[in-house]
């Protein structure tokens, strides 16, 4: 079965009847579609690729993973939707000779600023829209961390995680550290990056 839209949800149902489910991803199909976009032009290709010995598959999710992707995905929205807001207040007030430094934080800080009542000098119609940007981009802000205390919550029950962390305190517990490389014993670190410039 091709990854797409609800893909997880109805491989776990037909895993559920007994039924053996492959997914695929859509860049691995593609290859295999002879004709222009249609079922059935899609059914042929997934089976033709699905007889390729090399193959990949893709693993199917459980729900509680898709949950944690559905906190992912949401946030890359808010993200995106955050940028534009600073964008459009940028351009905006740079038609009227009004740049604030470069950075989210500084954004941040100037919409609070306006919120308090300290908005720059502007025409009033100019000053109601800064005004609710700045409302926009806080509330924006807002839900970024949101989003962010909720995946570091969400995070700390899953068990992959878990194990991943319980794996690197160990790693340390016994001397190793994989965040950094190994230097040979009896090497300073400005000899190990000398040889590393070498090789």
């Amino acid at each position: 079965m091709e990854a797409c839209g609800s893909s997880h949800y109805w491989a776990r149902e037909l895993s559920k009847s007994g039924h053996v489910v492959k997914l695929i991803a859509p860049i691995y199909v593609k290859p295999y579609v002879k004709r222009g976009k249609s079922d059935a032009a899609d059914a042929e290709a997934i089976c033709e690729a699905v007889t390729r010995p090399t193959m990949r598959f893709l693993e199917m999710k459980s729900p509680e993973q898709q949950a944690i992707l559905s906190l992912h995905r949401a946030r890359d929205l808010i993200v995106r939707q955050k940028t534009q807001t600073i964008n459009m207040m940028r351009r905006l007030l740079a038609e009227f000779g009004i740049i604030f430094a470069q950075g989210v934080g500084h954004a941040i800080q100037f919409a609070k600023r306006v919120i308090e009542g300290h908005s720059p000098e502007l025409p009033q119609a100019v000053s109601d829209v800064v005004t609710d940007l700045s409302e926009q981009l806080l509330m924006l802000h807002g839900r970024v961390n949101w989003y962010g205390r909720r995946m570091t919550t969400v995070a700390k029950s899953e068990p992959r995680i878990a194990l991943s962390r319980t794996t690197s305190v160990r790693l340390r517990e016994w001397g190793l550290d994989m965040r950094k490389p190994s230097r040979p014993a009896g090497l300073s670190s400005a000899q190990t990056g000398r040889t590393q410039d070498r090789i």
